[in-house]
């Protein structure tokens, strides 16, 4: 499986603290059967990493986990806050990229409201030539009440991504059920961790799979489609089995 999301460059943001915590999140992602996870640190206000930083990162990482002997790739990427997009400049966006395939950039959903400017940022994002790959829209409370806002946003050309600690429980029932609706809906392109150490959101890809109990989906969402995206290639259209539908 492929992680496009997670916080594991010491030290950048509120993700972990420490190169041993970063070994702990990689050796836990591969018992789980994870064979490349993205570094995805915050650009927001509060944490503003550059792409310079979190490229030397990346690096360290990777010499890092060689000389350990974890066997994880480790791709570069971060998760962008739609306030901080206008402070980027626009020949600078392909390096913010998810594997820097200078196709997909992550944005970070907020957690309530922003419509008009989530909106806005989704049409800036495809006029600067990219797709905007929404992360954890799932845990929006407005998402959560009125599922139906989130499809304009995947018909302008977004593609979503869910927790897997949502899919599976671990961040509560409100996320756990716009997580499903989500998935039966058809709303769903990518499930990631979102890990930000050992113990906040740790690596669960495997439990999120069994939850969605269906191999064909749970190939799509954590092998098919994060494939295409680090190759920059378009994302394979996914198919509801019945099987899944009927058990939702």
């Amino acid at each position: 499986m492929i992680d496009l999301h997670s916080h594991i460059l010491p030290g950048l943001d509120d993700g972990v603290a420490t190169v041993e915590e970063a070994r702990e999140l990689a050796r836990r992602s591969v018992t789980q059967g994870v064979t490349a996870i993205a570094a995805t640190p915050h650009v927001r206000e509060d944490y503003p990493t550059t792409a310079e930083q979190m490229e030397a990162g990346v690096e360290a990482l990777r010499v890092d986990f060689v000389a350990q002997g974890i066997e994880i790739e480790v791709l570069r990427g971060t998760e962008v806050a739609i306030e901080r997009l206008p402070l980027l400049q626009e020949e600078e966006l392909p390096r913010y990229t998810l594997a820097q395939s200078g196709k997909y950039l992550l944005l970070e959903f907020p957690h309530v409201g922003f419509w008009r400017r989530l909106t806005r940022a989704v049409l800036w994002v495809r006029g600067a030539g990219l797709i905007p790959v929404l992360g954890h829209p799932e845990r929006n409370r407005d998402v959560q009440m009125e599922l139906d806002r989130l499809e304009p946003l995947v018909t302008a050309g977004a593609i979503v991504q869910v927790t897997a600690a949502s899919l599976d429980g671990r961040l509560g029932g409100s996320s756990q059920r716009t997580a499903q609706a989500m998935l039966k809906a058809g709303l769903v392109h990518l499930l990631a961790s979102d890990a930000h150490g050992p113990s906040v959101r740790e690596a669960g890809l495997a439990d999120a799979v069994d939850a969605i109990g269906d191999r064909g989906l749970a190939r799509y969402l954590t092998e098919e489609a994060p494939r295409a995206i680090v190759a920059g290639e378009p994302v394979p259209e996914r198919s509801v089995t019945r099987r899944w539908l009927k058990r939702r």
